[in-house]
């Protein structure tokens, strides 16, 4: 049974078909509107803060498309690497706009299997930055690969058949001025792949998947319809943009609604750039929102303000039942913490603590929580900036639909989807394509289930729940959610192991934060926090059906293995875990 879905009619939308009516519609609309706000040389103090209006942005866009189309690319794959940057978006828009493919690939992949990645995808140029120089002159030098272009970001001018972006644009430039048309009639294939994206794992395990800009723009104007974002919004781009989350709701569904977008200097400078460029929208991950509000909640409690701060919320969110607000006046010193503009975050790839969530809100800034893949472009389901439901990830957006299969007597089931953001499939993979298209619905592999509402709540990866011997299913999320309330600890992960009775025990690794600790524990051996610490386990075990409780604690300060968009590397954790007793 298919589940109602949030309210179409909540924000009205333009209708966009393919970048190409993205990047114009913009421009004519918020031409002189700031699209984007970069430093030269990030994470460096003192630096002037550049900008970018709309109409810049187009112009040069349709200038490097245009020297990319005299170089024969047209149809073409281009590879794309490199920090979140403004020449990253800008080459992004030139290659799809441009009727080529953009092949996005992730920044923190080693040498090798960057290589490797450009070896499967067939890439015929490749757009990168210059810490990767090296990587790109090897495999010039080594000959056997299909790039016949090397672009590089940095460059002022071409070096050894290394090719300066700047410089391609500037020849862009005059071929446009001396009437070239070719990049005004190229026609876009809406429902061709457009992006290329591999999915994270080993070059060998990974999988590469087909996006049209029917996927995409499908789903920012879904994403349009449920939460509005103003022209005088500002983000912060700072999780990786060769992720989809990161690309379509930073990036693209921010140059729809015509906000600018400013990028992070890097993980450690967050705060600081909040400040710097009075950031009103947020988009994250659970444990980047979580990190600051126990940041924010430290600091109210060394003032000795706990007591107050309560008080206030209480008083602020009886007024809200008034339509009466004053949160952000009454919480003014801890919104200036945080730039003083911040009014909205937007997060998925885990569930928030209710708790953070209730006390943002008590702040005054929302937060919306949504969930979907890499297939599919990404967004499967959301909360609204009107409609909420604290743990669930929302509802099916307008255009697509959603239903569980194969449902169990607890009501849980494999989430399964169908709509115009569904990926083309797996690149050179019809066998992987077929796995997981039936009857045209895509299973996602996440386990979840609807509550009397209609809320969507996930419970775990279909791969990742742990069968008991007796036949019970645990889903380590749940466990580790619990766990991860602990004042102390910053991140866990719950394993199984075979007993000497042939029985499969569970136990949790808990990554801990030392100033945290000492504060709950005092000074004390590691040996002496673990037994504090199991105490702690002791009471959460009370609170869990007996096969779910945990029978052993190992405990650290060296954070989990991630990917790039800080998903825990499951598998790759557990095999360490066991591996090493």
């Amino acid at each position: 049974m298919m589940k109602k879905k949030l309210n179409s009619e909540i924000y009205e939308i333009d209708e966009i078909k393919n970048f190409r009516e993205l990047v114009n519609r913009s421009a004519e609309k918020y031409a002189n509107n700031v699209a984007y706000k970069f430093k030269e040389n990030l994470g460096k103090p003192n630096q002037k803060i550049i900008e970018k209006t709309y109409k810049e942005v187009r112009n040069e866009v349709e200038a490097l498309g245009t020297m990319l189309l005299n170089m024969g690319l047209e149809n073409k794959k281009i590879a794309l690497i490199g920090n979140n940057r403004y020449e990253w978006c800008e080459s992004y828009f030139a290659i799809t706009t441009s009727n080529m493919v953009v092949v996005p690939l992730d920044k923190a992949l080693p040498s090798q299997e960057i290589k490797s990645l450009i070896e499967r995808s067939k890439a015929d140029a490749v757009i990168f930055e210059n810490k990767y120089n090296e990587v790109f002159e090897e495999l010039k030098e080594e000959g056997n690969t299909t790039l016949k272009y090397y672009i590089n970001m940095d460059l002022k001018n071409d070096e050894n058949e290394i090719l300066s972006f700047r410089s391609l644009i500037n020849k862009g430039k005059e071929l446009l001025e001396n009437g070239d048309k070719k990049y005004s009639k190229v026609k876009i294939d809406n429902e061709k792949m457009s992006i290329l994206i591999f999915t994270s794992g080993t070059t060998n395990m990974s999988k590469g998947v087909m996006l049209s800009q029917k996927n995409i723009t499908s789903n920012i104007m879904a994403m349009a319809k449920m939460s509005k974002m103003y022209p005088d919004d500002v983000l912060l781009s700072f999780l990786p943009l060769h992720h989809t989350f990161e690309c379509t709701i930073t990036f693209l569904y921010g140059y729809y609604s015509g906000a600018t977008v400013a990028f992070c200097d890097g993980l450690k400078y967050i705060a600081k750039n909040l400040q710097e460029y009075k950031i009103s929208v947020f988009v994250a991950v659970p444990l980047v929102l979580e990190t600051i509000y126990k940041k924010i909640q430290k600091g109210i409690k060394d003032q000795g303000k706990e007591k107050l701060v309560n008080t206030m919320s209480k008083i602020a969110n009886f007024l809200l039942i008034f339509h009466i607000d004053i949160r952000r006046k009454v919480f003014k010193s801890v919104l200036d913490q945080l730039g003083g503009n911040l009014r909205i975050a937007y997060f998925g790839a885990a569930a928030m603590d209710k708790n953070v969530i209730k006390g943002y809100n008590n702040f005054g800034i929302d937060s919306v929580q949504g969930y979907g893949l890499t297939e599919t472009s990404p967004l499967l389901a959301a909360e609204t900036d009107k409609e909420h439901c604290p743990g669930s990830v929302g509802m099916a957006p307008y255009n697509v639909e959603l239903k569980l299969d194969d449902v169990d007597e607890k009501g849980i089931g494999e989430i399964v989807a169908k709509g115009p953001n569904i990926m083309l499939g797996y690149y050179e993979n019809p066998e992987a394509t077929k796995e997981v298209m039936k009857g045209g619905w895509f299973h996602t592999g996440d386990l979840g289930y609807y509550n009397e509402d209609g809320y969507l709540f996930i419970t775990g990866r279909k791969k990742e729940v742990i069968v008991l011997k007796n036949g019970e299913n645990v889903f380590p999320s749940e466990i580790e959610f619990l766990v991860n309330k602990l004042p102390y600890v910053v991140e866990s992960i719950v394993f199984p192991r075979e007993n000497s009775k042939g029985e499969i025990a569970l136990g949790v690794k808990i990554v801990y934060d030392e100033t945290q600790i000492k504060e709950k524990f005092g000074e004390k051996t590691a040996k002496e926090y673990k037994v504090l610490v199991w105490e702690d386990i002791k009471e959460i075990n009370q609170n869990l059906s007996q096969f779910k409780k945990l029978k052993e604690l190992i405990l650290t300060t060296e954070g989990l293995e991630k990917t790039t968009t800080q998903k825990v590397k499951r598998f790759k954790e557990i095999e360490k875990i066991l591996s090493s007793k």
